[in-house]
This record gives C-alpha cells, structure tokens and sequence, in this order.
C-alpha cells in the first residue's frame, strides 16, 4: 500500500485531527495563536497522528477519542519541536524558518509550554487514567530524552548503546505512546498492547536512524535542513559513532575533533571520513533491522487495512528521502 494509500485510507480521520487541532490551538492570546498556527502548520508529515488513528481502528475503535488524543500526540511533539529549536538555535526546519528564529526563544518556550498543558487538558477529557498514564510518562522520558542528548553533545565517546538510548527516549517514545494508545482505546488484551507498544518503539527508532543518514546524504532543499546540522551542534549520531569504532587513527581523529569543536569547517573531511567507513550504509543496515521489529511486532494482530497500512509505514520511513 503506497503512502498515498494510506493517506487515503485514514483522511477522515486526519480531517478531522487537522479541525481539532485548530479548535483546540485557539487562545485568546493573540502571540500563541500566531505561532501556534505557524508551527502547526509548516510542512509536518503529521506522521505520529496517523499511527494514533491507525493504531486505533486496527483495534476496532470507534468515535472521536482517537481523533482527540491523535491532535494530543501532535500538541506534544509540536512543544518539543519548539524547545529544542531554541536549545539547538536552529533557524531552519522544514525548509520554513524557525519559530524560534521568527518570534524569539521566549515566545517559542512558552508556546511550547502552553501545547503541553492544552496536551494535558485534552487527555483528561478521554476519561481513562491508563492513556494518561501512558502519555504522561511518555512526556517525561522525552524530557529526560532531551537532557541526555544535551550530555552527549560534544561528547565524543558516546558509544552506540548510550546513543540509541537517547533516540529511544526522545523520538520513539512518542511512536510507542501513540501506537499503544490505540489498544487501551480498544480495551484490547495486554499482548495486543505490547505489540502496538513495541511496534512503535522500533519505527520510532528507524525514523531517527534514518534521520541520521539523510543529515549527511541529502539534498537541503529536500530534507528541509542544512547538511551537516547535527554535526555543526557537536551531536555524535550512529554514523559519525561508526566512523569512531571502525574508522583508522587518521579518520577517527577527523571525527572526534569535529564532535568535541562543533561548526560546518570540518563537514567535508567528516564526510570522507564517514562515507570511507561506511558509516550510512550501517546506520540504514541498523534502521532496516528495526523495521523488520516493527513488522514482526505487529504479525499476530488481526488483519486489516489498517493493520497493513501500518506495515507499509514502517517500510516508508526506513526508505525514505526526507
């Protein structure tokens, strides 16, 4: 099933996740409404929205809450998007400018607060202690997520299991609470939610993967970034931490000068050096196993459209350009 397939398939839905969260951005506040609505609605793949309602019809849910705690989902991961614009002070996402970078870095944390607490506001609505739990808790192992990824910065003896901890933490969490959601929504056996769950953890933790890649692989116009973005912020990703295991004396010490000093001067000699160690064709080696996870995690669910649309997002996010 293509993604114009699935797209398809869930439009309702995501017509109706796209009205809720301009219902719901509204505030009389006239400074989160503008940056709220810029941010919103600057290009996101609304990726992690569709595995909410997705998750939930394969369980046979029906009604509003998946719609609800889908526009939840995206009111998080819309706040970390704007916190860590500022920590990182980036000035480009998406190919749009930052809302950082437009409104300022204290306009654009406290919008990001104000999604978290409307998050929060929108979930108690549902009327079940097991979702709040879960996205809860998912919150706060993002936060720790982020903190540890500010530790590791600069850092370059990061070995690969301290990284993959830290992505698991502040990208794949938000994959797995969706995914799982839609179980507890469902009142599905604890096996169906702990396949959700562990679905969502292995595309979450594919998608940043393959983030990784694309940050030295693709074009700028494409990917909406600058090549070379997590390298300049002294951020030691999966090929950079491959190059410095495998890499020779020469190579290795390119790469860790250019993660203990940061900036764009040394991009191309971290290029060679990574591309000489075949250090993308790893991290995609590394994402491709973790689709494959996903995909068995989810074998036993009953079968539907929905439950293959979700097996050809995971086969979408590890083969795709942006």
């Amino acid at each position: 099933m293509p993604i114009e397939a699935i797209r398809e398939l869930a439009a309702d839905d995501m017509q109706a996740v796209d009205q809720c969260i301009r219902e719901r951005l509204s505030s009389p506040v006239v400074l989160i409404n503008q940056l709220g609505h810029y941010i919103i609605h600057s290009g996101g793949k609304r990726l992690r929205p569709l595995l909410a309602t997705l998750s939930a019809r394969a369980c046979h849910v029906q009604g509003q809450d998946p719609v609800t705690l889908a526009a939840v989902v995206e009111f998080i991961h819309t706040a970390t998007l704007l916190h860590d614009d500022v920590v990182d002070a980036s000035e480009l996402r998406r190919g749009n400018e930052t809302a950082n970078h437009i409104f300022g870095n204290e306009a654009a944390v406290l919008v990001g607060d104000f999604l978290y607490s409307r998050a929060f506001e929108m979930m108690v609505e549902v009327g079940s202690m097991r979702v709040m739990e879960i996205l809860s808790h998912a919150t706060n192992v993002i936060a720790e997520g982020e903190v540890m990824q500010l530790m590791n910065c600069h850092d370059a003896d990061v070995d690969e299991q301290r990284y993959m901890h830290v992505i698991q933490s502040k990208t794949a969490k938000l994959f797995e609470a969706a995914c799982q959601l839609g179980a507890i929504l469902g009142e599905r056996p604890e096996h169906d939610e702990q396949a959700l769950a562990r679905y969502g953890m292995h595309l979450g933790t594919a998608f940043q993967l393959i983030d990784d890649v694309l940050d030295y692989s693709s074009d700028d116009e494409v990917t909406g970034k600058r090549m070379g973005d997590d390298l300049a912020e002294g951020k030691p990703t999966l090929p950079l931490i491959h190059a410095l295991r495998v890499g020779s004396p020469d190579q290795q010490a390119v790469v860790r000068r250019a993660i203990e000093e940061g900036g764009r001067d040394q991009v191309d000699a971290v290029l060679q050096a990574v591309h000489g160690t075949d250090g993308l064709a790893y991290t995609r080696s590394r994402a491709e196993a973790e689709t494959d996870a996903a995909i068995e995690a989810i074998s036993t669910l009953p079968d539907s459209p929905q439950r293959q649309a979700l097996i050809d997002l995971a086969r979408f996010a590890v083969g795709r350009n942006h």
